[in-house]
């Protein structure tokens, strides 16, 4: 028994004002075991009538806030068994800094993602775009969103990006959104023989929805051609680059056997011989 009363109360000397026992490490351990019990129960009750994509989110956003709480009863703890706190955040404190600093981008990703939980900004299978990239959503995490490109390829985003960019969600007021192309004819041409090839291309396309009706807009005079936005709609925009591919080569086909010309850019060149 005396055997073991010297065991546990063998004393590790840090510093002059940082030491803590064998017995104050168990003890330590003890608490620990405690909470973390403690709030595998809290995380059960407060799940167990969340929907399943809200239980996902809370137990995301717990598993990070759980770690705060352990810093703050170890501290309480360590206090409680006589290590001098106060002096372990002295001793520590460089080091902290220099940790925060190199750490404050992943800090920003979680702060992101945690307001991405809350407000409900994007959710999975949104299309968003942002910072030029464009994507559908497949997981979201605290620190980095992961979502597919139109192609097939993984993208990462981090979740700070959120914060320093716009974010365009395609999908938040549902999966219909309005698509257009836009063409040139050349200055001549029947513009009303025009407007009816587009409607026609639009109309008998099987992606594009009939209601809202598709409709064509006289855009400019311009340089070198008469331009006209054709606008439809579709129930699938992140597949829109192929439909939007298929009706430019219907375009192309009937303003051909229209004998309605697509012009390119021309400039008339001077030379001057002195």
């Amino acid at each position: 028994m005396e055997r073991l009363k010297e065991i546990l109360n063998y004393t590790f000397n840090f510093t002059e004002n940082i030491s803590i026992s064998i017995k104050g490490i168990l003890f330590v351990l003890l608490v620990l075991i405690i909470i973390s019990v403690l709030l595998k129960i809290v995380r059960r009750i407060v799940t167990r009538n969340l929907p399943k994509s809200d239980e996902k989110k809370f137990i995301t956003v717990f598993s990070y806030g759980r770690w705060i709480v352990y810093l703050i009863f170890l501290l309480i703890t360590l206090n409680a068994i006589g290590v001098n706190v106060t002096a372990v955040f002295a001793a520590s404190a460089a080091l902290l800094i220099g940790v925060g600093l190199a750490l404050q981008t992943l800090f920003q990703d979680i702060i992101s993602g945690i307001f991405i939980l809350i407000d409900q900004t994007v959710h999975v299978g949104d299309i968003i775009e942002i910072d030029g990239k464009i994507g559908k959503v497949e997981e979201i995490k605290l620190r980095t969103t992961r979502a597919v490109t139109i192609d097939n390829k993984v993208l990462i985003l981090p979740n700070h990006l959120y914060l320093t960019n716009s974010l365009y969600n395609w999908t938040q007021n549902g999966t219909i959104t309005r698509e257009s192309v836009e063409v040139g004819v050349a200055y001549g041409s029947d513009v009303q023989l025009v407007k009816k090839i587009l409607l026609q291309v639009a109309n008998n396309h099987p992606d594009v929805i009939p209601t809202p009706e598709p409709t064509v807009i006289f855009i400019d005079f311009g340089e070198s051609s008469l331009n006209f936005r054709l606008v439809f709609t579709m129930n699938d925009s992140f597949k829109a680059l192929f439909p939007k591919s298929d009706i430019r080569f219907e375009i192309d086909r009937l303003f051909r056997e229209n004998n309605i010309t697509i012009p390119f850019p021309q400039r008339d060149v001077h030379i001057f011989q002195k």
